[in-house]
């Protein structure tokens, strides 16, 4: 993961941490519960950034194992994807020429539920 130096960091293990949690129990996380978790400003452009770069080395991981963008989880306070959401999803594969982005991120977060979803084996 040459490309994705986050990758190693514990930032991003807290980030993608975060993030299974809110997939198990089929909710979001705002940027700035994430931003809180990693110990950054809960707003700014340096926030963003950061927060952004964390959550596109999550992206890469997740698109190389085979599963959904579990970023999609990752909400403003509007609960809606942030601007690098789509980006990252062109530019691994997952959104294609024509895709409605609305419908593909919602596709990403209920296939992010039913990957992550909390099973529990009976004794």
């Amino acid at each position: 993961m040459e490309d994705y130096p986050d990758y190693e960091t514990i930032e991003y293990h807290l980030i993608y941490s975060e993030l299974i949690q809110a997939a198990r129990r089929r909710g979001t996380v705002t940027y700035q519960e994430l931003a809180r978790v990693v110990g950054l400003p809960l707003s700014g452009n340096y926030m963003g950034k950061r927060i952004g770069e964390l959550l596109g080395t999550v992206v890469f991981n997740e698109f190389n194992q085979g599963r959904p963008m579990l970023s999609a989880l990752a909400v403003n306070t509007e609960g809606k994807p942030g601007s690098g959401f789509i980006p990252w999803a062109e530019k691994v594969g997952y959104l294609q020429a024509g895709d409605d982005p609305t419908q593909f991120w919602e596709t990403q977060r209920k296939a992010c539920y039913d990957t992550w979803q909390q099973t529990f084996q009976k004794p």
